[in-house]
């Protein structure tokens, strides 16, 4: 009856306020980089040459070569419905994070507005600019996406309607995009509206590649029926333990060893060659891992 009640995260220690902290710290430096590369993006490569971004900025970029209004404050004024909309529907320190991107990318746009555009005084072609400038919005976008923030609002339209229907964020913001990319090439013609969606493609897949990392783990799976040698030769040459699961060959109906491993990308090579070394039959396969928490040794 009159024990001390324990609310749960109330005695976190030292350490796990100190993790917290530094997660926080890198998340926002994290944002901080990817707003600003962003913007660079935008105005350096892709503004001067009529290649418009998707979602929001997108529309905040056509809106502002049709009417001569600033970009950066129509894409952050056109941005906060958005974020007023989602502060009820979703995480706090989500929308706390994107809003923070969000101006953040319309000062750094502003900022940048008075730079030289070199790239575009340097040469006219449409496709450097659409190369270049979506590999560097890639970049930023995919870094403020690895600090938990966005920069746009139809990302959080397709949170919303993720919630409500079985489309994902991906098919919402994309269909949101055609639609964008539709009205930019009856604008200002169908080879500007190309070259947008080549860029979005372009910046797309090196988000894909930011969000999932450069240092790509991969999942090992071997099927054997001599599991405990294989997994001390794993052990002696990377130092990593494995996890056992007992299978059964459908044809032969004997037991099998299945073990489970993450490694780094760069021992794929040398994994490959020590299985190949081997006198016992293996079955091999790797798998892309997207994320790995915790413990690789255990």
């Amino acid at each position: 009856m009159g024990g001390k009640i324990e609310v749960p995260g109330q005695n976190r220690g030292p350490k796990g306020n100190y993790e917290k902290k530094r997660e926080t710290v890198f998340s926002m430096i994290a944002i901080t980089i990817g707003a600003a590369l962003a913007a660079f993006a935008v105005e350096e490569f892709l503004t001067p040459s009529n290649i418009f971004d998707g979602g929001v900025v997108g529309v905040s970029m056509i809106l502002s070569h049709l009417t001569g209004l600033k970009l950066g404050i129509l894409s952050i004024v056109i941005n906060i419905p958005f974020l007023i909309v989602a502060w009820k529907n979703i995480g706090h320190v989500f929308i706390l994070k994107a809003a923070y991107a969000m101006a953040l990318f319309s000062v750094c746009v502003s900022l940048f507005e008075g730079l030289p555009r070199f790239i575009h005084e340097q040469t006219d072609q449409p496709i450097l600019a659409t190369a270049f400038g979506g590999v560097l919005l890639g970049i930023g976008v995919g870094f403020v996406l690895r600090g938990g923030g966005c920069l746009d609002g139809t990302e959080i339209v397709g949170i919303l309607i993720n919630k409500r229907s079985s489309l994902s964020v991906g098919n919402v913001v994309m269909i949101i995009n055609v639609i964008i990319y539709t009205g930019a090439g009856l604008l200002f013609g169908i080879e500007h509206g190309l070259y947008s969606m080549l860029m979005y493609f372009i910046s797309s897949r090196i988000i894909d590649i930011i969000e999932a990392g450069l240092e790509q783990d991969k999942s090992v799976m071997i099927i054997t029926e001599h599991g405990e040698e294989i997994a001390d030769e794993i052990y002696k040459n990377f130092d990593r333990t494995v996890t056992f699961l007992r299978g059964e060959g459908y044809i032969s109906q004997t037991g099998k060893d299945v073990l489970l491993c993450v490694i780094t990308r760069a021992e794929v090579h040398d994994f490959r060659m020590m299985i190949s070394k081997l006198d016992y039959s293996a079955f091999t396969t790797f798998t892309d891992v997207s994320e790995v928490i915790g413990h690789k040794k255990n």
